[in-house]
């Protein structure tokens, strides 16, 4: 099964919740670990590491907190993806043709290589801000009760 690590989904959701607040106020760690049922140990981990990536800038001092370094439009999932898991390539032959012998005529490989193309392709062609209005759709759709 292919699967990304809690490392990448858990930062990705962060990196949406940076994007829901954009143009306001730094978000608190607590706050982010709260909405998004992330730890504060793992997602202060997370947001080191997105930081020294420079997709997420920190305000100390009252009135502190996280914001995205860069606006939602400009911030691209697999660039997110990437910077918490490395490569995204399916298999190791794929992003190192040299660890197999076979890659070179091997037919799996071409098809390890086209999936991890089309992961890749999907990845790029999406950004926080697309995130931001998806989530606004899924809001939308929510129906509201009153007692």
């Amino acid at each position: 099964m292919l699967k990304l690590s809690t490392r990448g989904c858990y930062g990705l959701r962060a990196m949406l919740e940076l994007a829901l607040h954009y143009g306001g106020k730094p978000v608190l760690m607590r706050s982010i670990a709260e909405n998004q049922g992330i730890s504060r140990k793992y997602l202060h981990a997370l947001l080191t590491s997105l930081k020294s990536a420079g997709f997420v800038r920190s305000v100390r001092g009252s009135g502190g907190g996280y914001l995205l370094a860069k606006a939602p439009a400009n911030i691209r999932v697999d660039d997110v993806v990437q910077a918490l898991e490395g490569s995204l390539s399916i298999t190791d032959c794929v992003e190192d043709p040299k660890v197999c012998h076979r890659s070179s005529r091997c037919v799996t490989h071409e098809l390890w290589q086209e999936l991890s193309q089309a992961v890749a392709r999907l990845l790029s062609a999406v950004t926080l801000e697309d995130l931001v209005a998806r989530h606004a759709a899924k809001e939308a759709e929510v129906p509201m009760y009153h007692i």
